[in-house]
């Protein structure tokens, strides 16, 4: 192996280390502050789940706008600490905003969601004629 190559391996180059995608809070720390979700389908419904511990069903934004379903959180806290030669305050703040597409399938104005444990949970029915159908005979005449 020649000498470049192989220093390339050892020394990756300044300018990949700083093109990388979580260069100040990039790419991979946007994604690491999108809650896990779940998406489960029975023959009845979707079913979506999303994971945000510490919030309160007030925290929570919902809409749907045709066939898409976003999903935003914006939670702001501040704290402040006086001793007797310094005064600390902290804050934080913290957000994500997901969006689905929903397939054509799914009844848009029979949506259920609900926020328990820390599970933001939806039941996303699907319309009657997307739902299975009975065997049925068919005779011939």
């Amino acid at each position: 192996m020649n000498t470049t190559k192989r220093n390339h391996l050892v020394f990756p180059s300044l300018m990949n280390e700083i093109f990388k995608p979580d260069w100040f809070g990039g790419l991979e720390n946007a994604v690491g502050t999108a809650p896990a979700v779940n998406i489960k389908e029975n023959e009845r419904s979707f079913e979506l789940e999303l994971a945000v511990p510490g919030r309160k069903k007030s925290d929570f934004n919902i809409e749907i706008d045709k066939d898409v379903l976003t999903i935003s959180s914006e939670v702001k806290s501040e704290g402040e600490a006086k001793e007797e030669n310094y005064t600390r305050r902290e804050f934080a703040f913290t957000s994500f905003k997901r969006a689905f597409t929903l397939p054509k399938t799914v009844d848009n104005d029979k949506i259920d969601a609900n926020y328990e444990d820390g599970i933001l949970r939806f039941v996303l029915p699907k319309k009657e004629e997307a739902l299975p159908k009975p065997k049925r005979l068919i005779e011939l005449s």
